[in-house]
């Protein structure tokens, strides 16, 4: 049996950049484009040309993709013919092979919005579609507040998609512009689009998250027959989001019928790398990854009850839907004070400690992390500081240095050009053996803990001059640092978690808790430091 297209079309650069707080560069977007053509997306929409000057300058070098290239924009406005519309010009002007043009199919916002009669919103919608074929391009309708105009009047939504069905628009994307649709809603509104004589190899369909119904929603329009998908990577979009791309492209490359019945662009090989695109994208907007992100979330294959890592031991599918490895993610037994024996032994098999079941250091670890984490420490994320602790507790640790004292100083004041500035000094003397090292670092700015700040400077102090341990460290930086204030009241107490990097590429956290944040932080910083020592096989 031959599988039924599924067409993917990405709005992240588009609609995504609706999001509050989101601005993407030029050169951002062309890197995301590129991500996303790699993928295996059918469509890329760039953004509306004219509408700002990252969006045209983006399609004056928007990067060759395989993807179909698409500008958005708005039918023409009433009283101008298509022709000598400026908007529908700008947009005509990006020269991209395919052109998205929003209109409205709600009559509610055509005559109180738009302040026209019906009939004029439907000359507008049937102009602008016939102009964008008369040039050439691929014409794309986008239904606006579709759903919510069909309940109110479908005899005029209908009505609307059909003008620009008729006037040559390849695809009719209903949206669901409010979000406030579910997903029964929107499978029957489908279906009566369909029997009303669009074809679903026709239909396309947008969803917003207003609900969290946004993913179940566009699922919902392909059981009744949508062949497009819009949506962004990570849910990006105005309020509450748009439909969540790396959901959805997994769920249908994955999940019974769609995996049986539809293919799409993705490929398998493709979607081993859905975990890094979303990584990727929330390092560019400077953003914490959601943890309980499905599929690609740090959390979405972490088993913290002993009795699930105990089943998993014997059989992943047991609290597993897919494995992990198939988007890129892996599996995690975090270690807590929830934690039993099965967690701790697969644990300590993963760092590559050999610990027979019954050892009685497996019961001292468990009370060690259940004393330490009742003092606020979480070893949850911090993979790298559990292993320290327990090989301390077996003894397997080696001491490579011990810092005998450190001094931070952080200092407003105005430098040489007068400028206002934040100077933060540090300064370490470390003990190995029989020599004694003392390094200073010092930089100048504005910035924040971890950046440039006090921690900034003891980490570079730090690193600075270790003597023989050197060359292990050099690759070494500190690529993210989290802070939590913990127990509350005056007994609070702060918790620094801190993500370090190397030069192959491997990632690891530590934690450190204290009631002064930068005392927390040194000691995150030295976990940091004694895990790499021992994974790089340094002496002591």
């Amino acid at each position: 049996m031959s599988k039924e297209r599924l067409y993917l079309f990405d709005t992240t650069l588009r609609d995504g950049q609706q999001t509050q707080g989101v601005q993407f560069s030029t050169a951002e977007k062309q890197r995301i484009a590129e991500a996303l053509d790699g993928l295996g997306v059918d469509y890329i929409e760039g953004g509306w040309p004219g509408a700002n000057p990252t969006d045209s300058d983006f399609f004056e070098n928007a990067p060759k993709t395989r993807a179909v290239m698409t500008a958005f924009g708005m039918t023409k406005r009433a009283g101008r013919s298509a022709a000598n519309d400026d908007v529908l010009a700008g947009v005509l002007n990006a020269k991209t092979p395919a052109v998205c043009l929003v209109g409205k199919t709600h009559d509610f916002h055509v005559e109180t919005a738009l302040g026209i009669s019906l009939e004029e919103n439907i000359g507008n919608i049937s102009a602008s579609i016939a102009h964008l074929v008369s040039e050439g391009r691929e014409a794309l309708f986008d239904a606006e507040h579709f759903f919510d105009g069909y309940k109110s009047n479908p005899e005029y939504a209908l009505r609307a998609v059909h003008t620009a069905y008729s006037a040559g628009a390849r695809w009719i994307v209903l949206c669901d512009t409010n979000g406030g649709s579910l997903p029964h809603e929107v499978f029957e509104i489908v279906k009566a689009v369909v029997k009303s004589g669009i074809p679903g190899d026709r239909l396309g369909i947008h969803t917003h998250n207003d609900t969290d119904h946004a993913v179940a929603n566009s699922l919902a329009a392909v059981d009744a027959g949508a062949r497009q998908i819009q949506g962004t990577l990570n849910g990006l979009g105005e309020r509450c989001g748009n439909a969540n791309l790396t959901t959805i492209i997994p769920t249908l490359l994955l999940k019974e019928p769609y995996r049986s019945m539809y293919e799409t662009g993705v490929t398998d090989d493709a979607l081993k790398g859905l975990r890094r695109l979303s990584r990727m994208l929330d390092d560019i907007l400077n953003r914490v990854p959601v943890k309980q992100a499905p599929y690609v979330g740090a959390s979405a294959f972490a088993h913290k009850a002993g009795l699930h890592a105990s089943a998993i031991a014997k059989d992943p599918s047991t609290y597993e839907h897919i494995d992990p490895a198939l988007v890129g993610n892996s599996r995690i037994v975090p270690i807590s004070n929830q934690a039993g024996q099965s967690n701790l032994l697969r644990r300590l098999e993963e760092a590559g400690l050999r610990v027979e079941k019954g050892d009685p250091a497996l019961a001292r670890i468990l009370d060690r992390i259940k004393a330490q984490e009742a003092r606020g420490y979480s070893y949850d994320t911090a993979q790298a500081s559990f292993e320290l602790l327990a090989r301390e507790e077996l003894g397997t640790l080696p001491h490579f240095f011990e810092v005998e004292r450190y001094r931070v100083i952080s200092e407003r004041r105005r430098n040489a050009r007068g400028e206002v500035v934040t100077v933060s000094e540090a300064v370490v003397t470390v003990q190995m053996g029989q020599k004694k090292i003392t390094s200073f670092y010092e930089n100048e700015h504005g910035g924040e803990l971890g950046d440039s700040g006090p921690v900034n400077a003891l980490s570079m102090a730090l690193g600075q001059d270790l003597g023989r341990f050197q060359e292990f460290i050099s690759d070494m930086k500190l690529v993210d640092f989290k802070v939590r204030i913990t127990n509350g009241g005056t007994e609070a107490v702060t918790r620094v978690i801190i993500d370090s990097e190397d030069g192959q590429g491997r990632r690891w956290a530590t934690v450190g808790v204290s009631a002064n944040i930068v005392d927390a932080s040194f000691d995150a910083l030295i976990d940091a430091i004694n895990w790499k020592l021992l994974r790089d096989g340094a002496r002591p």
